[in-house]
Parts: C-alpha cells; sequence; structure tokens
C-alpha cells in the first residue's frame, strides 16, 4: 500500500529523517511525504511519530498503485 500525508509547514532535515521510508516533497505551506507502508501497524506506527514529534497531518491517503 502507498500512502501520501500532508504535513503543516516545511519539515527540517532532522524531522524528515524520522521517516526514511518515506520520500519528501515540498509544497507551499507545507510537507508531502510519501510511500510504502507495508501493513496497518506501520501505517499506525507513522501516525504515532507524527504525533510525538507535534506534526500537524492535514491530510492521510492511500495512493493507487502503480
Amino acid at each position: 500500500m502507498r500512502y501520501e500525508f500532508r504535513v503543516t509547514g516545511r519539515l527540517s532535515a532532522a524531522v524528515a529523517g524520522a521517516f526514511p521510508e518515506l520520500d519528501k516533497v515540498l509544497a507551499p505551506g507545507q510537507t508531502l511525504l510519501f510511500g510504502q507502508v507495508t501493513d496497518e501497524a506501520h501505517l499506525y506506527g507513522l501516525l504515532l511519530r507524527f504525533q510525538d514529534l507535534g506534526l500537524h497531518v492535514v491530510e492521510m491517503r492511500r495512493l493507487p498503485e502503480g
């Protein structure tokens, strides 16, 4: 499963480094993180990491495979 997460603000290299399994793209006022999520436990683990780092996820969506 591939997912995209939209996070408020621009992530520093150090904070983005907390998500080595995700690619990063900067957008106006946001950072998009996307990549392969292996299972439901991995998805919830990512969400906990966002929360632990005080990041605000404004959108999360599953991407089509391809």
